[in-house]
């Protein structure tokens, strides 16, 4: 085995430098979207020269370490991962599971529990999106709406929402966080459910107690109609994933499930517009997933000669059965 050595961290640390600073620099300049002018996937680019330039033996022997390290197999599974989660949300929100499990959970929420149950709602849709950002972006006009036909402060309902979002994606087995660091710790996903949920759960019930006392007592309109059998694909993922069983599998029936509610419900909904919506989702996890590729590449494996000590992923333990 190769003798570790502390140049094996100058890579990271050039992506990290490359990457936060820019977006620091572009954000001290007032730029919208600071983190988003260059992205990780080509931040890391410089890294990869570096990380090749360090490591010993022909510059072929290298470059055929980086391409062994991107084609590991957990990075492979990663990528899958990624893939399923995409489509699945992408389909179940297309087939209006978000708005159905909006709609199902204002209707039901106590005047006296407007905001509690808003942050529930979010959580909820967040845990089974995978997703923050998009689900701010799916409910934060809702919230608008429900803080305009109530005595609720605009930026208390708005912040209730992101708060929840934050809440669920931190608990989500599809979130891209999540299966980065499942399946490069060879950790059960469940398990980190579980773990997630014991350091989180405390803050969002104080949360919730906290905004039972700041909102009102007004009844919420429901925005529109609901069909609870578009909101079963998210039960159904999210309970198979608490249970254990292989994530490639609970996301594959998830896209299954949601494919045939939307074509059994969805007016003009077809195997066309359904092979359209996957795609659409493969393409909404295509940075995450080609920075796991190069950083899988980046890493390589200490066993294979010419690298300066960076434990790759094929030293992670194995991951338990049914993740």
């Amino acid at each position: 085995m190769t003798k570790a050595s502390p140049l094996a961290l100058l890579p990271l640390a050039l992506f990290l430098a490359l990457f936060v600073g820019s977006g620091l620099w572009f954000q001290s300049q007032g730029v919208e979207m600071a983190f988003y002018q260059v992205s990780a996937p080509v931040a890391i680019l410089p890294a990869i020269a570096l990380a090749i330039l360090l490591a010993r033996g022909p510059l072929q022997q290298r470059i055929e370490t980086f391409v062994r390290g991107v084609g590991d197999q957990t990075i492979i599974t990663m990528v899958l991962i990624y893939l399923l989660a995409g489509g699945f949300a992408s389909v179940a929100g297309a087939v209006g599971g978000v708005e159905a499990t909006v709609n199902f959970g204002l209707s039901v929420i106590p005047p006296a529990l407007v905001l509690p149950g808003l942050f529930v709602i979010t959580a909820f849709v967040a845990t089974a999106m995978g997703t923050s950002m998009g689900t701010v972006a799916a409910i934060a006009p809702i919230a608008v709406g429900v803080a305009g036909a109530t005595d609720l402060p605009l930026l208390l309902t708005v912040g209730t929402v992101v708060g929840g979002a934050m809440f669920g994606d931190n608990l989500s087995i599809i979130s891209d966080t999540t299966i980065a660091a499942t399946r490069t710790q060879g950790v059960a996903m469940r398990d980190k459910f579980r773990m997630n949920l014991r350091i989180a759960l405390p803050a969002a019930l104080a949360t919730m107690v906290w905004l039972y006392f700041q909102g009102g007592t007004a009844t919420v309109e429901v925005p529109g109609d609901y069909d609870l059998l578009r909101i079963l694909p998210y039960v159904a993922v999210l309970a198979m994933a608490v249970l254990g069983v292989n994530v490639l599998l609970v996301l594959f029936i998830g896209i299954l499930l949601a494919g045939v509610i939307g074509l059994a419900l969805q007016p003009g909904y077809s195997l066309a517009v359904l092979s359209q919506d996957i795609y659409r989702g493969y393409g909404n996890m295509q940075e995450i997933l080609v920075l796991s590729l190069l950083i899988g590449g980046t890493g390589g494996n200490d066993e294979i000669p010419g690298w300066p000590g960076v434990a790759g992923p094929h030293h992670r333990p194995a991951e338990p059965p049914g993740t």
